[in-house]
């Protein structure tokens, strides 16, 4: 958070080669249907959402359609060509005829699985609605055939409707059992996580609250956010494959808790502002003395603790000289930190803010301090380093502010529930022996950028094909192991490129909608990587505060005061909110982070007065 940098950059994952369109095939659609043909294509107008169909970055809209209310809409992105598939039971040794309709760049409609030759045609420009079709035999064994539609890496969103694959029906059989052994578990204030043993010949399950069809996944688990504090739900689970629904299982109740609005074990206010002071540095905003910080700042955290190496785990807190070289060209006259207090006065205003209710915290890391704990070794040495400094001054806890190439995930760690990266393993295990070594009243916060955590929602590590950026949604397996002891997470919604959020649009930096649809996404959780089994579970409103530049000087994504408020309101009132629809509303919402106390001075303290202003 040293100083404004533009957004990481993620690598290409694929390149459109003539080969590989040349590789697909086209066919005439076939005269016509025999008598015995049926559609056998499952919800092909998408007139009930995405029901039937697997989608990585797909959702339904109600404009552009070909017919009806509804079709597709899908959007290519990094290594994700978008693609929507369902599996179709068939005859074998038959003829099929898929026909679909598509607008759009590069859009590809095709089936495979036939056993015979599998098939695709596309369309390299559907301005207006295209009819794309193609046919296929399916093979002398062959039961089950995929018939899918997908865009191409980087040519924008695509649309299809009214997808059909006609043909004669195959033996479907009888629908399964109903589930059995469902519980729910992992209850908060706006969700339940709901586990139930498998089904024997099921290809699917839906999930049903309170008498409602709200998802369907295929696996045997399912996290239902969005819900409402301190209410009571029934849930059921039915069984599903071609032949049909099973009866649903019996009825398990869950009553969600009731949010933290006190602070909690914390000892923070219900509504908090947090903001970090440069201990350790200045810049063109000035050195603030810590008993200058006026009282409405209640963590407040020094900048920077930073190692000795990257990989030595040896963490220093060097405070800001009165002399010497400064960072920056702008700093006054060649003196760092002119006025800077001694290290006795340093510590009694930390004792003094303590006194008045504040929290004083080490931030590690920052744009500079590249920490990764690749060894035992290191991991050992910051627990003993960071411990130093904390007794050395009398700290309240602790902030991880790891950017840059600090995290990254290795190439087979895919699950953020059971990481296995050193980086990771070690940073989890040296914060929770920190968090055990000081109590319940040790102050844990972190503060990632949105490449590491947001980002997750579409890319988690190098992905299933290599090639991302391994550093993609790294944060998500410690925040998710440190959930339980974790104070507040202050994501840096600032130098940021676009993200895309669970309305799947991508969203960027410089208004209110940015903020909203980032927070949306931590209250409500998301499937990671866009794997509807793999959910990372929301956090408390009482966890999370929202990072935003103080001025136009501190970072990329500054918002005028009108922007925070409406942002405030759309979260914690649902009013306000623009184009972007929130999945709950959030009244403990514990309140703002930003870079920097040290800027927010420098811009006549208007974050604060606008915190201020809003919580009272």
């Amino acid at each position: 958070m040293d100083r404004p940098r533009p957004p990481a950059r993620r690598p290409l994952t694929a390149l459109l080669t003539a080969t590989a369109l040349a590789a697909t095939g086209t066919a005439a659609l076939s005269s016509a249907a025999r008598a015995a043909d049926a559609d056998l294509a499952r919800n092909g107008g998408f007139e009930s959402g995405l029901d039937g169909w697997s989608c990585t970055a797909g959702t339904t809209v109600n404009a552009p359609v070909h017919s009806g209310t509804s079709a597709l809409k899908a959007t290519p992105a990094g290594a994700d060509n978008a693609r929507c598939a369902q599996t179709v039971t068939v005859k074998p040794d038959s003829q099929y005829t898929l026909t679909g309709h598509v607008q759009g760049s590069y859009v590809y409609l095709g089936a495979e699985g036939t056993g015979t030759t599998d098939v695709s045609t596309w369309t390299q420009s559907a301005p207006a609605w295209q009819r794309l079709t193609t046919t296929f035999r399916t093979g002398p064994s062959t039961t089950r055939v995929t018939i899918y539609t997908h865009g191409w890496y980087g040519t924008g969103a695509y649309h299809a409707d009214d997808i059909t694959l006609v043909g004669p029906g195959g033996e479907t059989g009888q629908p399964p059992a109903p589930p059995t052994g469902l519980r729910a578990s992992g209850v908060t204030s706006t969700s339940v996580s709901l586990s139930w043993s498998p089904v024997s010949g099921a290809t699917g399950y839906a999930v049903y609250r309170d008498g409602t069809k709200v998802r369907t996944v295929t696996g045997t688990s399912a996290t239902l956010t969005g819900l409402s504090p301190s209410t009571a739900y029934a849930f059921q689970v039915a069984a599903l494959n071609d032949a049909g629904e099973s009866a649903r299982s019996a009825t398990v109740t869950a009553t969600t808790s009731t949010p933290d609005s006190g602070g909690g074990d914390s000892g923070l206010p219900a509504h908090a502002l947090v903001g970090y002071l440069h201990a350790s540095f200045a810049n063109g905003s000035g050195y603030t003395r810590l008993a200058d910080v006026p009282d409405s700042w209640d963590v407040i955290d020094l900048a920077f603790g930073e190692p000795t190496s990257v990989t030595s785990g040896d963490i220093r807190f060097d405070r800001c000289p009165d002399g010497g070289t400064s960072r920056s060209s702008e700093a006054e006259s060649g003196r760092e930190c002119p006025g800077v207090e001694s290290d006795a006065e340093f510590k009694a205003a930390i004792k003094a803010k303590q006194a008045a209710g504040k929290k004083v915290l080490i931030s590690i890391g920052g744009q500079n301090g590249q920490v990764q704990l690749t060894t035992a070794a290191a991991r050992d040495m910051f627990v003993s380093s960071v411990s130093k400094i904390i007794d050395e001054y009398g700290l309240d806890g602790l902030d991880i502010d790891f950017e840059g190439h600090s995290l990254s995930l290795d190439a087979d760690d895919t699950d953020f529930k059971n990481p296995k990266t050193p980086v990771i393993v070690n940073l989890i295990s040296a914060l929770r022996t920190l968090k055990a070594k000081y109590g319940d009243d040790f102050v844990l916060t972190m503060a990632p950028e949105t490449f590491f955590v947001q980002l997750g929602y579409q890319y988690y590590g190098t992905g299933k094909w290599g090639g991302q950026d391994p550093r993609a949604g790294a944060y998500l397996p410690v925040i998710h192991a440190l959930r339980d002891d974790l104070t507040l997470l202050h994501v840096q919604d600032y130098n940021s490129g676009p993200i895309m959020g669970l309305d799947n649009q991508y969203h960027s930096m410089g208004g209110a909608d940015f903020h909203i649809a980032m927070t949306d996404m931590l209250l409500t959780g998301f499937p990671v990587a866009g794997d509807a089994n793999n959910v990372f579970p929301p956090l408390r409103p009482d966890q999370v505060a929202i990072g935003m530049p103080a001025t136009a000087n501190a970072g990329n994504g500054h918002v005028s005061p009108a922007e925070v408020t409406k942002t405030l309101d759309c979260l914690t009132k649902r009013v306000n909110c623009g184009g972007y629809a929130t999945h709950g509303t959030w009244p403990e919402l514990r309140g703002l982070m930003t870079w920097s106390i040290n800027w927010d001075r420098f811009g006549g303290w208007e974050f604060q007065r606008t915190f201020d202003g809003y919580f009272g």
